[in-house]
C-alpha cells in the first residue's frame, strides 16, 4: 500500500504570539513552531498500517517553520520518503491554497491512501482535510480514530467518531483521504540518537509546485491582543469570615437573593 501523509507546522500556543505591523497577521519571525498534533497522529497511523500489511509511507510538507527537524523525526520513526515543497513566504498559505499545493504534490505519487490531521488550530476558512480530498477528487472520511486494513486489500476500515463519543466503522474504498483525529496508539517516541542518525543519512526530495493562486474566502480586517482581565481575589480570614464574604459576593453578583 502506498500511503501519503501531510505534515504541517503550526505556531506553538504556549509561547506568546505577537501581532505584525500590518495588524492583520501574526509576526511569525519570533514564533516557535511544532508539528500539528493531529498530523503527528496521521503519521503514526500510516506507520502502523505499514507494519501491519507492508507498503511505503511518503511524508509531504511545506518548507515552513521548523519543518526540517520534524521531517528528520519522521524518517527516524520509519517514513520511507520525504517530499519538501519549497515555500518562501513568511505567512502560511490560505487553506484553499494549501489544498491546491498539497494536491499537486500528491497526485504524482498516485497513493492508495492519504492521511492528514483532521484540523489545525491556525486554519481560518474551514479545514484542510476535506478540501484536499476535493482537490484530489477522491472520497473523504473525517474525525477518524483508528484505521485497519480491509479484508479485500482494496479498502480500509476507518473508525469515525460522532458527537457523544459514538463510534462508527466505515469501509472506505481506495483511494481515499482520511482526516485523522487520533491513531490507534499514541505517536511513538524516538530517541535523539536516531534523529541525529537520520540527519546524516536522510535525503529530502524537493518538489516545486505551481498551484494556481486562490483568494482566501475569509479576510482578516484586524487582530487584537486579548485584554487582561481582573485578577482573582483571595479571601482571607477564618472559615466563618470567608463564608460570609462569599455569600455577600453571590448576592452582589445577583446569583442569589
Amino acid at each position: 500500500m502506498k500511503i501519503a501523509v501531510v505534515i504541517r507546522q503550526v505556531p506553538d500556543l504556549i509561547e506568546p504570539l505577537q501581532i505584525g505591523e500590518s495588524g492583520t497577521s501574526l509576526d511569525l519571525d519570533g514564533a516557535t513552531f511544532l508539528v500539528n498534533e493531529s498530523d503527528d497522529h496521521a503519521l503514526e497511523q500510516a506507520l502502523l498500517l505499514k507494519e501491519a500489511i507492508g507498503g511505503m509511507v511518503t511524508v509531504i510538507a511545506l518548507d515552513f517553520g521548523d519543518v526540517d527537524n520534524t521531517l528528520y523525526t519522521a524518517v527516524a520513526k520509519g517514513a520511507d520518503q520525504i517530499i519538501k515543497i519549497p515555500y518562501e513566504h513568511d505567512q502560511p498559505p490560505s487553506t484553499r491554497q494549501a489544498a491546491a499545493i498539497y494536491a499537486q504534490a500528491i497526485k504524482g505519487l498516485e497513493p492508495d491512501l492519504v492521511l492528514i490531521g483532521v484540523s489545525a488550530h491556525n486554519e481560518l476558512e474551514g479545514v484542510l482535510a476535506p478540501l484536499l480530498a476535493l482537490s484530489l477528487d477522491v472520497p473523504y472520511v473525517g474525525v477518524v480514530r483508528g484505521v485497519k486494513p480491509g479484508e479485500d486489500g482494496a479498502s480500509v476500515r476507518a473508525f469515525k467518531e460522532f458527537p457523544g463519543a459514538v463510534m462508527a466503522q466505515m469501509n472506505a474504498r481506495l483511494p481515499v483521504v482520511l482526516g485523522i483525529l487520533a491513531a490507534d496508539q499514541p505517536p511513538r517516541y524516538v530517541p535523539v540518537s536516531r534523529i541525529r542518525a537520520a540527519m546524516k543519512s536522510a535525503q529530502f526530495r524537493e518538489q516545486t509546485v505551481a498551484a494556481a493562486a486562490m483568494e482566501s474566502l475569509a479576510a482578516i480586517r484586524r487582530l487584537y491582543s486579548p485584554k487582561v482581565g481582573e485578577r482573582a481575589q483571595i479571601l482571607a480570614g477564618s472559615h466563618q469570615e470567608v463564608a460570609k464574604r462569599l455569600a455577600e459576593i453571590l448576592v452582589e453578583k445577583g446569583v442569589v437573593k
